[in-house]
């Protein structure tokens, strides 16, 4: 009989067969799998693609002179930006009066360090100014008071990045409160209230934006007294608020859930009545808890305001591309250009907003990670 054949120590364990995958699998996993392919890739990836963008947007770019030089060339035609680079802030604004816009934008630049600067003073007080104060003397200032003796400028002359930064502000403004409330209106115990914050929130969230802006335009001045007429700017102001409001309240809502039940629990052992739980204890670690959400979605608006151009509105993007159309300046590179240069503007401003975010997403978690620990 033969000899049987009895393990003396356990079998080997051998890892699971790799799959083959399709193709581009493959090719993703030996370009960026090791950390020595991911270097190589990097490097030829730059070796490749700078040269060729130093040649477009530096040496061979027009730097100087005129749409002729610009149409000689094959580089980028920045002198077209220069050109054009008043029209791109103020649009049709007068230019004697753009002093005005220069000094809304150098309050409004000062409010916002004044109120993002991790240490500033007097915090509350640049609040009530930023929220309460300057909406109004920029109102003043942009339209005009003829009795103060600033000429009238109609909206209709109002474009840019003046317009952009005015959709993108407003909008940022109202949605988070109005979101909030939304929010809690959702997880209210009053069946009216619930239903209502719901059926806004979910009407909002499945409509397109620009027929949220169309409704605006067009039905907005059916609910206001006759002989009223909403400013043309006004209209998707109210539009693009409304509909942020709706996804800033789900992105409350989601803080709301994930914070335990027990938080509401201490604050009515402590007797705190309901907006005293919300306000003092609830709501503040809801907002430190989303606030990658909400940078997230302040982000999808500042962009979301070039929707602003289906309705008349000359945002920053729609005065690039109106001016772009100038026979004069006429050319294939100078279309590129103006397209990266929006890009680039767009790009600065959403890379700084989430930056912020994050900075102060840590410091959050650092001072309140050594107060519970």
């Amino acid at each position: 009989m033969p000899a049987a054949y009895v393990r003396a120590t356990p079998a080997p364990v051998l890892p699971p067969p790799v799959a083959a995958g399709p193709s581009w699998t493959r090719l993703l996993r030996n370009l960026f799998g090791a950390p020595q392919s991911l270097l190589l890739t990097v490097l030829a990836l730059i070796v490749w693609l700078v040269p060729g963008l130093l040649r477009y947007f530096v040496f061979d770019a027009v730097w100087h002179g005129g749409a002729t030089a610009c149409r000689a060339a094959n580089g980028a035609c920045w002198t077209f930006i220069g050109e054009k680079l008043p029209y791109f802030i103020y649009g049709s604004y007068p230019p004697d009066q753009r002093w005005r816009v220069n000094l809304v934008f150098a309050i409004g630049a000062g409010l916002i360090v004044w109120l993002l600067a991790p240490r500033a003073p007097a915090r509350r007080l640049g609040t009530w100014l930023a929220f309460l104060v300057y909406p109004a003397l920029a109102f003043v200032l942009l339209y005009g008071w003829p009795a103060l003796g600033l000429k009238r400028v109609s909206s209709d002359l109002w474009g840019g990045m003046l317009v952009t930064l005015i959709v993108a502000t407003f909008g940022i403004v109202v949605s988070l409160p109005l979101g909030i409330l939304l929010a809690l209106g959702r997880r209210s115990q009053l069946p009216a209230v619930r239903l209502a914050s719901a059926a806004f929130i979910e009407f909002m969230r499945g409509v397109p934006m620009i027929a949220v802006l169309f409704m605006a335009d067009t039905m907005l001045p059916l609910f206001l007294p006759e002989g009223f007429e909403p400013d043309r700017l006004v209209r998707p102001l109210v539009g693009v608020a409304l509909f942020a409001s709706a996804y800033m309240a789900e992105v409350v809502r989601g803080g709301l859930q994930a914070l335990p039940k027990g938080q509401s629990e201490a604050g009515k052992a402590l007797g705190l009545r309901y907006w005293g739980i919300e306000r003092l204890i609830v709501l503040p670690q809801v907002l430190r808890l989303t606030i990658p959400a909400i940078a997230g979605t302040f982000i999808g608006l500042f962009k979301d305001t070039t929707l602003v151009a289906t309705v008349g509105i000359f945002d920053f993007l729609r005065t690039v591309d109106s001016a772009r159309l100038d026979p004069n300046w006429s050319g294939p590179t100078i279309t590129t250009t103006a397209y990266i240069f929006a890009a680039l503007v767009y790009f600065v401003c959403c890379f700084g907003m989430s930056r912020y975010a994050l900075g102060l997403e840590r410091r959050l978690a650092a001072r309140y990670g050594r107060a519970t620990g």
